[in-house]
């Protein structure tokens, strides 16, 4: 089993690109490992769970709250897990945020580690040390950065998904070209989705890119002083509209791309609007949609970027060249009211 080693400030993770589930033993031994997943994984991959202490949780973004890590900590006390435990996280972003932060708060602290089964979560949720629950609309409020001991990659858990859930891992996808990758931009503007799909090796190769373009950034600012805030490109206006519209992570990130982008195209003259719009649609996602500005921007008043009365907004000044760009709420309602 092939392991990528990197190194954090706060950590090493390794990373078993070419793995499957069955590997997992030789990482977390399984008497001392307590496995955690959701519904829909435990209903379609039951059979892989067999001889694991395994936790079973409710599917969906309005179960990642502060409610889930405590019910959740009340089942590793009765399990009697302690500081030699391993939490493993088997599931998609959901499953790794709640797992990253109860691993990362009980008894201060135990071993944790991934098997992401979402295309989102292999290229990004599980990957940057990024742990935390939602408070009412406001996403990713309370949580902690602190990184996985290993990630285990199994592209044969991707067999379950819906195209629904494969549109979501192409808007991190689309958003990583856009701001890291003008390469990769251009490669994704000549395939499609049902190529990586029927493409094994392909898309595994897609997906290790995708992997380390973001661990490159995370390794120079783990904790978010500086490029690091380049990763939340479609975020801003994104997260206000995911919970808010219960949209898909990617469907609203696809809007906040399309927001930012013609941001950018206001304040630094970005001529690939067109571009960016064009290879969304290519992957099934969103580029227009109708919403309430004003309760979205009331919503951007909690933004962790927010400072001094500003948002660092992430603009593109060209394909594959971010910058943080200061702006008010207001310069944002102004402009976002003209779209």
């Amino acid at each position: 089993m092939k392991k990528n080693r990197f190194q954090f400030s706060s950590g090493i993770t390794d990373c078993y690109f070419n793995g499957s589930f069955g590997q997992l033993a030789r990482l977390a031994p399984p008497a001392s490992t307590v496995i955690v997943t959701d519904q829909y994984v435990y209903k379609f991959h039951r059979k892989l769970f067999a001889g694991w202490n395994t936790i079973v949780l409710k599917a969906g973004e309005q179960y990642k709250v502060q409610a889930t890590v405590d019910a959740l900590i009340d089942q590793l006390i009765s399990l009697k897990a302690d500081r030699t435990t391993t939490l493993v996280g088997v599931g998609g972003g959901v499953i790794t945020d709640l797992v990253g932060y109860t691993a990362s708060v009980y008894m201060r602290g135990i071993r944790f580690g991934f098997v992401p089964t979402t295309l989102l979560a292999m290229v990004d949720a599980s990957i940057g040390g990024k742990n935390g629950v939602d408070v009412g609309v406001i996403k990713n409020l309370v949580g902690t950065i602190r990184q996985p001991s290993f990630l285990l990659y199994d592209t044969s858990l991707l067999s379950t998904l819906p195209l629904a859930e494969w549109q979501n891992g192409f808007a991190e996808i689309i958003k990583h070209a856009a701001i890291l990758d003008a390469p990769l931009f251009a490669t994704l503007e000549k395939k499609e989705l049902s190529y990586f799909q029927q493409n094994p090796s392909a898309l595994r190769a897609l997906i290790k890119r995708n992997a380390l373009l973001k661990i490159r950034v995370v390794q120079q600012d783990e904790t978010e002083q500086g490029n690091r805030k380049w990763l939340n490109f479609g975020h801003t206006l994104g997260h206000a509209l995911e919970n808010q519209y219960q949209l898909s992570h990617g469907q609203a990130i696809s809007l906040g791309m399309m927001s930012a982008a013609a941001l950018s195209n206001y304040y630094l003259k970005f001529s690939a609007l067109d571009r960016l719009e064009t290879l969304l649609a290519r992957y099934g996602l969103p580029t227009r949609a109708l919403y309430d500005l004003k309760k979205t921007i009331k919503v951007l008043t909690m933004d962790k970027k927010k400072a001094a009365g500003k948002i660092s907004y992430v603009l593109l000044q060209k394909i594959g060249k971010p910058v943080l760009y200061p702006l008010r709420l207001d310069q944002i309602e102004k402009k976002l009211a003209k779209q």
